[in-house]
């Protein structure tokens, strides 16, 4: 699970594992494997570095 901030400031919890893809149009669109799409502040190099800390924390049980 990720934390990522919509346009509009709100703060919302995203599962990760769920991502399908993140692109830049200008804005970040994070597309789930259902289709739904999220419009974020984050850049995707951000959404990686999010996806990757959470996925060590979980693989090697260290809190980062």
């Amino acid at each position: 699970m990720i934390k990522v901030t919509r346009l509009k400031g709100s703060e919302m919890i995203l599962n990760c594992e769920m991502i399908e893809s993140v692109e830049e149009t200008p804005d970040t669109v994070i597309t789930l494997t259902s289709g739904k799409k999220f419009v974020v502040e984050e850049k995707a190099a951000e959404i990686i570095d999010k996806v990757i800390e959470f996925k060590r924390k979980i693989h090697t049980g260290i809190p980062v």
